[in-house]
């Protein structure tokens, strides 16, 4: 899979009806808006998607959702966010056995100052429950949520005992000298940049891409940096004003803005919608930056 380069996926916000259930309609139709401009696949159920908030069940009734509407599985990455062996592996296994590109596994995150040992025993024994369907594994470094960091060290073990299976990273760990020495040791793998800040310096040292919360707002205005490597000051900035309010529900409230939909707003406990004047202030962020870019 490293050898066919990635781009960019859009880590798809999840819509909710007034009573928190999935709006499967919205969902699809917002992942055939990110397809149309510039995203080379969508990924559900990730950090963005409020996938730790999504149930087993719901899980199968968004896949089966995107794949009636015709959207190709191989369009598809499934985030996994799960403690269990046995939940990390079922929660792959339904991806992968429907022909998803792959799925984004999180580390176990209940238990704290594990060590390599006990996450390479635990990634193993996701791989060999998985069997025959083990592949396109993505690893998911997003210490500031888990509280686990996956080293360079560890990906590589993973890497060396299970060549066919672990296709790449994700790293949204914000560390540029971690997120460079990984670029360095495994290039061999598809290294994806999960802070935009450093997309485009990241794609220079050989980064493949990423899977991006930003991509549900600024699709096509990524390309320059997934394609290029090309800086863009002003979207860093506005990611700068971004990460200084809950991400998940900074990121819905600009999509709820760019559709003029206020549904768009609605978070699942414990997570809780931004204010409104917050929301105001990101709109403005968000017209300017489109303003200036059809200047």
């Amino acid at each position: 899979m490293s050898k066919q380069r990635f781009g960019l996926s859009a880590a798809l916000t999840t819509p909710f009806e007034d009573d928190r259930t999935i709006d499967l309609p919205t969902l699809v139709a917002h992942a055939r808006w990110c397809l149309d401009n510039g995203c080379s696949s969508v990924t559900l159920f990730g950090t963005t998607g409020e996938g730790a908030s999504i149930g087993t069940s719901e899980r199968g009734q968004v896949l089966a959702a995107f794949l009636a509407a015709g959207i190709a599985p191989a369009r598809i990455v499934a985030g996994v966010m799960a403690n269990s062996v046995q939940d990390a592996a079922e929660q792959s296994r339904e991806a992968l056995d429907a022909g998803c590109l792959g799925v984004l596994l999180a580390p176990p995150s209940y238990y704290k100052n594990v060590g390599d040992e006990g996450l390479f025993a635990w990634f193993s024994d996701v791989f060999t429950e998985l069997g025959s369907s083990a592949r396109g594994v993505f690893l998911y470094n997003i210490p500031s949520v888990t509280a686990v960091e996956l080293s360079v060290d560890l990906i590589g073990r993973l890497k060396a005992k299970f060549p066919a299976v672990v296709a790449g990273v994700k790293d949204s760990s914000g560390n540029w000298p971690f997120t460079a020495s990984l670029l360095a040791a495994h290039g061999d793998l598809a290294i994806l940049i999960g802070d935009e800040r450093s997309l485009a310096a990241g794609v220079r040292l050989g980064g493949q891409g990423a899977i991006s919360g930003m991509a549900n707002i600024y699709p096509t205005r990524m390309l320059g940096m997934i394609d290029e490597g090309r800086d863009d000051p002003a979207l860093s900035n506005l990611v700068d004003e971004l990460v200084k309010y809950p991400v998940t529900p900074a990121v819905k409230a600009m999509v709820a803005h760019r559709v003029g939909d206020a549904g768009w707003r609605t978070v699942r406990a414990p997570l809780a919608a931004i204010s409104d004047g917050d929301a105001a202030r990101l709109a403005r962020l968000f017209d300017g930056l489109s303003q200036a870019a059809a200047a």
